[in-house]
């Protein structure tokens, strides 16, 4: 029957139908839902909203039983049909009875109608001038029923069944966020979320008491628009289906991308009372395949808020503003790092975005990083993460383009999208979406954390440190026996878990305990737990892969060998690297020649001679793809044979090198190069410190004594002269690079001094790039630019190349904003120009250096990872371009000892050179290898700075309090980040927990963000000291340890002299 027809019979069948009575149960209110979804004419909502308005003039309710009759009879519904919907949605909790005594008492369309009244209301009230979106939009609700860690434990257990507790269901309703509706399932949609809304559960007395006020009728209006609209939206959006749990859009059944559950397996086959589904069942391959190629559905790696678990992002493919994941179910199971394939939600359920001109009074998690550059909010109580080298002194400006704090992702480069960036006078929409399949585990699904003993329970609950990561349900019988004994003891134990399922109708995963670390808090427990939550190993090298290696102890290189390369041993050649480092993997020569040129070389250690493709070596190194540098070890991609001994460039002994050799002038021009196989002698290991006193000293003779053992054959001296010359190249070398477009962002870099038994921190300073480095990195620079030139044109679909893409455009222009507000004259048009305004603003007053590294902290943020990829798999060649560099090829080439992209580009160039056989991969191949050494190498930075973390956690600890300067960073509307100026450590310091603070007030001073403090007087006679928060405002700050271990906060000090 057409609606048009149905709501007229409706109307002249009215007053029969008041006078019978029915006895059936009234069915779910959802079972409206879905009859509003079939009936979509323009008479028949008209009809509704009419009804719905004359409802709420009502001031006392008819009698539930006969409004449930009349209400039936206008809408013409056959009793068949209300009992087939009963029997379809038997599991709503949105709009269901609040018991089953009051199931035949209260109306369900009479709350329905309610609901559309409120909705009309909420309509009526978008017509009217003056009413902003929050108003419009109402208060948004997580749909979440967990809080991943939020929630005590014998809760937790609770949220997991169908009806938990009504106190647990209230304290679920009070956890309110703005941003609402994260992915909820097709049935969810219609039953309403997993949390329990206002009107839910609500007695008919409460009904009717709730009807005589109007202002409390008002009150629970938010909740029932936002039900409302949910019903509204599935019945007019042609995107949103409602399969059937465990279907997809065509019906068929689907399975998820991993591990099934047993609990999913089967899940509606039985009572569906037991347990509700809190997750989507994944989409099929084929259904995802079909959406990603109509470009329905998008791919991309999933990162997770440290700060703010609740909140993950999906770069965009228009390369606009991240897509913005709210809540866990939004997730749908997916582990930071992950690829996963997102459907965007309906434009309805888009998250509104704060403007810089409409965040005073509003919440800081609204508001998180409004007024402060991208993702400063993630270094907040994460401690510092500065990038530490012991050892691994890369030379490549690409890599301190990116360090700052907190990168996450197993970082892939990530840095978090922050949602508040300063925008023009409008509020901004940002895309959300829900995970519909997970394409790759990148996440390890191993945490470290702590067990907690749930009584009665035949599990624990096991609590990561990383709150991005859920709780876990271990078994008893597979946790440790004193833990069943005595639970206490294991309080500040740190256990390894790893996830091993995560159903469908569950907030929590599950999973088995993989090993006790130790007591949380001591170095090595904490340090093994980082490396097995990153999939580092660290494990021995097994027998297969020893067996690889030369057999004969000590090794000598083959006289036949020899006679195959360049013979350099006579000439005077060294090394420059970090005191305390083992694997020398590069080193340099210089010697002026007749017509005042230089032959300048640069030799690599030729591992590849080692490491022969498809060997199990070949394979262990390929899998573990570089070297980890820790504050107190080095987890080496190759045995310690190798990378300590036969390959490393040690002094005093005849090595094996892949050498470039250019012809210079002294402005370091190139008249001419060659690239070859050589055998080198290193008359000497000079450290950074030994190069810089050289190049300081020009004129001084220095004794032998005062460097390290030099080879009998060269003098002091001529090293001495063989460093200066190299030093002027460079100079001219790299004013060159800067002068051609090129970029570099120094960021602050701590190190520690240890105790060589306990290997406990002593101090820790500042690492110092200084002349000597720079000398370094210059050669390095021209000798990867120039294979990676050299192997393109042998090999041009086959060549291993790093590209650099430039920063995404929208977030390089709400910079330029940010910068124009502090009045700061930046060019961001390319690379060189942001370098040529950083030299233009830095200033030259002792806060000069200070005020650099806040600046470039600025400009990193925008900024992309580097990555490695095979030419074969791009076609245009300017999708080869090194953004930071400014060069259109760039390989890695100088250090293969520790990274395994460079051994594959070593095999290339000695295929070109015709000195070795041609790669043995494909294109596609050296792509994955690409991909995998592109991950490995975010988690070892990422691994690098954990430890540094770590090690200052336990200095502060030890030797603290520590009192600093400190340069504000960035200012929010409750807190502002701070640059601590001796330890280049970076902190949130909140406004709540500021000691002696009287009070506190955001403002903006000509669209500048500040944060006026005002401090309570010494004494009654004084008054209140203002202290005046702004970008750049120098402050003193105290480093104090926290109570959880090796966690320390940043307290802001009360002003001496207080100046704005």
């Amino acid at each position: 029957m057409d609606p048009a027809q149905q709501s007229n019979k409706a109307k002249r069948n009215q007053g029969m139908r008041r006078s019978q009575n029915q006895s059936a149960t009234p069915p779910p209110k959802d079972a409206y839902a879905r009859l509003l979804s079939q009936h979509r004419s323009s008479m028949f909502t008209s009809y509704l909203a009419q009804y719905a308005q004359d409802s709420l003039t009502q001031k006392e309710a008819n009698d539930s039983s006969a409004s449930l009759q009349a209400h039936s009879d206008r809408l013409n519904l056959p009793q068949q049909k209300k009992d087939h919907v009963l029997i379809e949605f038997p599991d709503s909790s949105d709009f269901s009875p609040s018991s089953s005594k009051n199931k035949g008492e209260e109306s369900s369309l009479s709350l329905y109608m309610e609901k559309l009244s409120t909705h009309c209301d909420q309509r009526e009230c978008e017509r009217k001038p003056g009413v902003n979106e929050r108003q419009r939009r109402g208060q948004r609700r997580d749909t979440t029923t967990s809080q991943d860690g939020d929630i005590e434990s014998g809760e937790e257990l609770a949220c997991s069944r169908s009806n938990g507790p009504k106190k647990h269901q209230k304290q679920q309703k009070k956890r309110d966020d703005p941003n609402r509706n994260a992915g909820p399932t097709a049935a969810e949609a219609y039953a309403g979320p997993q949390t329990p809304t206002a009107n839910a559960g609500v007695s008919e007395q409460e009904q009717e008491k709730g009807k005589k006020s109007k202002k409390k009728n008002q009150l629970k209006k938010p909740e029932a628009e936002k039900n409302m609209e949910a019903v509204l939206k599935l019945s007019a959006d042609p995107q949103i289906q409602s399969p059937k749990p465990n279907q997809g859009k065509s019906g068929k059944p689907q399975q998820p991308a991993g591990v099934n559950s047993p609990g999913e397996k089967g899940k509606n086959k039985g009572d569906r009372r037991s347990k509700k589904q809190v997750f989507e069942s994944y989409m099929s391959l084929e259904e995802v395949s079909h959406g990603l190629k109509r470009g329905e559905l998008h791919q991309g790696q999933l990162r997770i808020n440290p700060k703010n678990y609740n909140e993950a992002f999906i770069p965009s493919p228009d390369d606009t503003r991240d897509i913005f994941l709210d809540g866990v179910v939004a997730r749908n199971r997916a582990l930071n790092g992950d690829i996963v394939v997102i459907q965007i939600l309906p434009r309805e359920q888009w998250k509104v975005v704060k403007s810089d001109t409409d965040c005073d009074g509003t919440s800081e998690s609204d508001t998180q990083t409004e007024h402060v550059p991208r993702t400063a909010q993630k270094s907040a109580g994460h401690g510092p993460s500065p990038d530490v080298r012991v050892e691994d002194q890369s030379s490549d400006p690409e890599e301190l383009l990116r360090k700052r704090p907190d990168v996450s992702c197993a970082d892939t480069g990530e840095h978090l999208e922050d949602p508040s960036t300063p925008q023009a006078n409008a509020d901004i929409l940002q895309k959300t979406a829900k995970v519909v399949y997970i394409v790759e585990r990148k996440h390890s699904r191993a945490v470290t954390g702590h067990l907690k003993f749930l009584p009665d329970k035949p599990f624990a609950m096991f609590s990561p440190v990383d709150h991005r990561v859920p709780r876990i349900n271990v078994k008893l019988d597979d946790c440790p026996t004193e833990f069943r004994a005595n639970p206490g003891d294991f309080a500040k134990t740190l256990l390894i878990c790893r996830i091993t399922d995560w159903p469908v109708d569950s907030n929590f995963a599950e999973g088995r305990l993989a090993k006790t670390l130790g007591q949380a808090g001591e170095i090595e427990p904490e340090t093994e737990g980082i490396m097995i939550e990153y999939n580092v190993d660290f494990s021995e090298f097994p027998q297969e892969v020893l067996d690889c290696l030369p057999k004969t102890l000590p090794w000598t290189i083959p006289p036949e060998e020899i006679e195959k390369r360049r013979d350099l041993r006579k000439e005077c050649i060294f090394t420059i690297d970090p005191a305390t480092a083992r694997d020398l993997d590069d080193a340099l020569s210089c010697k002026q020649l007749p017509d005042g040129n230089f032959e300048v070389g640069v030799h690599i250690a030729d591992v590849s001679y080692f490491v022969k493709e498809g060997t199990p070596l070949d394979n262990m190194a390929s899998q573990r793809a570089t070297s980890v540098y820790l504050v107190q070890m080095v987890v080496p991609m190759l045995p310690r044979l190798l990378c300590e001994e036969l390959c490393s460039l040690n002094p005093l002994t005849d090595r094996l090198t892949v050498s470039v050799i250019w012809k210079l002038t002294p402005e370091g021009k190139i008249l001419d190069k060659w690239f070859g196989r050589s055998v080198m002698h290193s008359c000497v290991k000079l450290s950074y410190d030994d190069a810089q006193r050289l190049i300081e000293a020009p004129e001084r003779l220095f004794p032998p004594d005062e460097l390290p053992p030099i080879d009998a054959e060269h003098t002091v001296d001529e090293i001495h002269q063989a460093v200066l010359h190299l030093h002027s190249i460079a100079k001219n070398l790299r004013a060159q690079r800067f002068l051609g477009g090129a970029l570099r962002l120094d960021q602050p870099k701590l190190s520690f001094t240890l105790d060589k038994e306990t290997m406990m921190p002593q101090g820790c300073y500042i690492y110092e790039y200084r002349d000597c480095n720079k000398l370094v990195e210059e050669f390095m620079l021209l000798a990867n630019m120039a294979v990676a030139t050299h192997i393109y044109r042998t090999f041009p679909t086959l060549a291993l190349l790093r590209h650099h893409p430039p920063p995404k455009a929208k977030l390089v222009k709400e910079l330029e904003v940010l910068c124009n507000q502090l009045g700061l004259n930046m060019d961001f048009t390319s690379a060189g120009t942001i370098h040529k305004s950083l030299c233009a603003i830095y200033g030259d007053d002792e806060y000069s250096v200070y005020r650099r590294q806040v600046l470039n902290n600025m400009c990193s943020r925008p900024m992309q990872l580097a990555l490695y990829f095979c030419t074969g798999t791009k076609l245009l060649k300017e999708h080869f371009h090194h953004y930071a560099l400014n060069v259109p090829l760039y390989t890695h080439f100088t250090s293969p000892i520790r990274r395994y992209p460079d051994i594959i580009v070593h095999r290339l160039l000695a295929a070109s050179l015709n000195l070795g056989p041609r790669l043995g991969l494909s294109a596609e191949e050296v792509q994955i290898r690409a991909l995998h050494c592109n991950d490995k190498k975010t988690l070892s930075k990422k691994v690098q700075e954990l430890s540094s973390e770590l090690y200052f956690g336990v200095f502060v600890k030890e030797c603290g309090p520590l009192e600093s300067k400190a340069m504000v960073m960035g200012v929010l509307d409750k807190s502002f980040d701070v640059l601590v100026l001796k330890y280049g450590v970076q902190k949130r310091i909140y406004c709540k927990s500021i000691v002696g603070l009287d009070s506190y007030r955001f403002q903006k001073v000509e669209k500048v963000p500040q944060l006026l403090l005002v401090w309570t007087s010494d004494d009654e006679e004084s008054s209140p000291v203002e202290q005046v928060i702004s970008i750049f405002s120098v402050v003193d700050v105290q480093l104090k340890a926290d109570e959880v271990p090796l966690k320390y906060s940043a307290l802001l000090k009360r002003p001496e002299n207080v100046a704005s």
